[in-house]
């Protein structure tokens, strides 16, 4: 049962008949974050039967919209949109990182790039024609989001995509720990909204473990580079404990498989002997760099290490987490389900799933009703009440 203050403001009117369009990416987030809308809006119905009444299509069994990219046998695309759009308040679900996809070029199976998922993202906003009231885009990784500046005669790729969405008729973007959100300087006068999961992974971190004992002199939270620092900081904040922090030195000599290889990684803060420690970062990539700083951390003799990430990309494949999840360096490694999760990394004792699914249809409800996403951004006050029951709860079983 969904509360009142999760469900609607009366007072407000929709922007116009919600629409959400869930690209094959995004296809199992979509379903989920649809079935949460359904629910609270069937329930706000019954109970505010009188006040909706001549909302006309507020309440639906699904607000899916039928839409897809069939492709020729060259490999081009095309998007068709099956159910009409007119007057819709309409959102847009993307994962650019999914390469389960397969598509068949001139007879040969390929798998989708973030570029292809991109292209059929803007196939279907043109698709819709202009006729949307407003139209929201939600990606969680963001497109090209790691080529956000220039250091040399670089393209900018993220910032060009923002303004190309801009153009297209895109009134707001929304996107899940950006690498850098000051890229939403391209489009300084449009929405851009970077949403942090640190409620979520508290929940899942709790929830799987159990018994982590939240002080200063047992639980500490690690930045595993400079880049993660800000978002490590908010965490141990919430958390009341410490924060540590690890920089990397690197060869700037040399260039292997575009970027300056690490040399090691220095430890900036208090002993962390005998206490739990949390790394969080924004992405596992390959893994490689918090792996080593999972192992720094257990030779400098940490009790148990767990890893958060928000995009479990895993680019290498699992045979290291597995092996360092043997050799007790790793204990837990949680990410969300923003991005494709493999069956594989799913069956894995050491993994733990952040949902993501009831926080975007909140957000995504809240936002047809033209209200602000603020207390919905800013987590701080149902961590400190999760926290609190987590405790009492612990207490009890002492």
């Amino acid at each position: 049962m969904a509360r009142r203050e999760d469900i609607i403001r009366l007072g407000k009117m929709p922007v116009g008949n919600l629409g959400i369009i869930a690209l094959e990416s995004s296809k199992s987030l979509g379903q989920k974050v649809n079935d949460y809308i359904v629910s609270w809006r069937q329930q706000v119905v019954q109970e505010q039967k009188e006040a909706t009444l001549a909302l006309t299509g507020y309440e639906k069994d699904s607000y899916l919209i039928d839409a897809k990219c069939p492709r020729f046998g060259s490999g081009e695309a095309k998007g068709i949109i099956s159910d009409s759009v007119r007057g819709t308040d309409l959102y847009l679900i993307v994962d650019v990182t999914n390469y389960s996809i397969t598509y068949s070029l001139c007879g040969h199976t390929c798998r989708m790039s973030p570029d292809d998922h991109f292209a059929d993202l803007k196939r279907l906003i043109a698709a819709s024609g202009g006729k949307a009231t407003q139209i929201t885009v939600i990606m969680p990784f963001l497109y090209e989001g790691r080529q956000h500046k220039r250091s040399a005669r670089e393209s900018l790729d993220c910032s060009l995509m923002l303004q190309e969405l801009v153009n297209m008729g895109v009134t707001n973007f929304i996107t899940f720990d950006a690498h850098d959100p000051r890229v939403q300087n391209a489009i300084p006068m449009h929405g851009f909204d970077n949403v942090h999961p640190t409620y979520q992974f508290v929940k899942a971190l709790l929830g799987s473990t159990g018994d982590i004992r939240i002080d200063r002199d047992h639980l500490m939270i690690i930045s595993p580079d400079e880049g993660a620092m800000q978002r490590a900081i908010y965490m141990a904040s919430v958390l009341g404990v410490d924060v540590g922090m690890f920089y990397k030195r690197r060869d700037y000599s040399k260039v292997v498989n575009g970027r300056n290889p690490i040399i090691s990684h220095e430890f900036l803060g208090d002993s962390v002997e005998g206490m739990d420690v949390v790394i969080i970062d924004d992405m596992i990539s390959s893994g490689e760099s918090m792996l080593d700083v999972a192992r720094e951390l257990k030779r400098r003799n940490a009790k148990r290490v767990f890893c958060l990430s928000t995009f479990g990309l895993f680019t290498n494949g699992l045979a290291a987490f597995d092996q360092c999840y043997e050799e007790g360096v790793i204990s837990k490694i949680i990410t969300t389900n923003l991005c494709y999760q493999t069956p594989e990394l799913l069956s894995r004792s050491w993994y733990v799933t952040a949902d993501m699914s009831k926080y975007i249809a909140l957000i995504i409800d809240q936002l047809n009703h033209n209200g602000s996403i603020s207390e919905l951004l800013n987590p701080h006050d149902r961590i400190s009440k999760y926290i609190a029951k987590y405790t009492a709860n612990q207490q009890k079983t002492v």
